[in-house]
């Protein structure tokens, strides 16, 4: 047992840190326009760029016809509460 805890925490310790990003966005459909503005959890690996951001979601919004127009910013789970308003029905749907 004592073996056990120390090797837990060393395999713990040799984890990555998964810290959680998301990013908000704008996106249109065409006939007839329509425009959103949303809020969608990225991967680990889309988190260090807006060029990475939009190569990881714009194939998730063109399955619902909506085509990515911008990244806007990229953030942490702080950001999270005060664009959810703004977004609605597309805060962490895509």
């Amino acid at each position: 047992m004592k073996t056990l805890i120390p090797l837990a925490l060393l395999v713990l310790a040799a984890s990555p840190a998964s810290a959680l990003c998301y990013a908000d966005y704008k996106a249109k459909q065409d006939s007839p326009l329509r425009l959103h503005y949303g809020v969608a959890q990225l991967p680990d690996a889309a988190c260090g760029s807006a060029q990475a951001a939009a190569q990881a979601l714009a194939p998730r919004l063109a399955q619902n016809g909506w085509t990515l127009l911008n990244i806007l910013s990229i953030f942490g789970a702080e950001g999270l509460e005060q664009r959810k308003a703004s977004a609605g029905t597309n805060f962490l749907r895509y």
